[in-house]
């Protein structure tokens, strides 16, 4: 089986992951950091903003199952794209809306889905996603991994990622793995 690879930056790892490893095709989610110039940051220093990285998660996926196009559908159904550094009470550069592109054909299916996105204005204000050329995945520690799953008690899961996971599974029913 042939896979690829998508790399998306929409606030909180935390809350990409617990969605996107409910979706069929989807074989791994891995949070991590990605867009800065720091190698091998830390939680800690990603948290300061100075490492210029986003909290992202990388998908293995099989495109057999589930394309690329129907997962940036799902990134943009599940964040706010048009607010800058920031998703909610998650303020900062690593909360940024972002799309980690792998090669030119990823880049020009992003571009693609913002443009169909704007002209449908779901939104009152622009989209701010960025488009960037992927560098480099760092992976988040080993207690960020599966937070959701292993956390559904914690405060923030209950408050933020349980409300994202309930509207996304209402919202791409024909997509839940069984």
């Amino acid at each position: 089986m042939a896979t690829e690879t998508a790399i998306l930056a929409g606030g909180c790892f935390w809350c990409l992951e617990a969605v996107f490893d409910e979706l069929k095709g989807v074989l791994s989610v891995e949070s991590g950091y990605s867009g800065g110039h720091v190698p091998n940051p830390t939680y800690r220093q990603v948290c300061t903003g100075q490492t210029g990285h986003a909290e992202v998660v990388r998908v293995t996926f099989d495109p057999d199952v589930i394309t690329y196009r129907d997962l940036l559908n799902v990134f943009f159904a599940i964040h706010d794209p048009t607010t800058l550094n920031r998703q909610g009470n998650d303020v900062g550069t690593q909360y940024r809306s972002a799309i980690f592109y792998l090669d030119e054909t990823q880049k020009r299916t992003a571009e693609e889905v913002i443009r169909a996105l704007t002209e449908a204005q779901l939104w009152p204000n622009p989209i701010v996603t960025e488009v960037t050329p992927f560098d480099a995945f760092y992976m988040a520690e080993e207690y960020h991994q599966e937070y959701f799953a292993h956390n559904p008690y914690q405060p923030y899961c209950m408050a933020v990622v349980a409300p994202k996971v309930a509207k996304f599974r209402k919202q791409f029913v024909d997509k839940l793995k069984k």
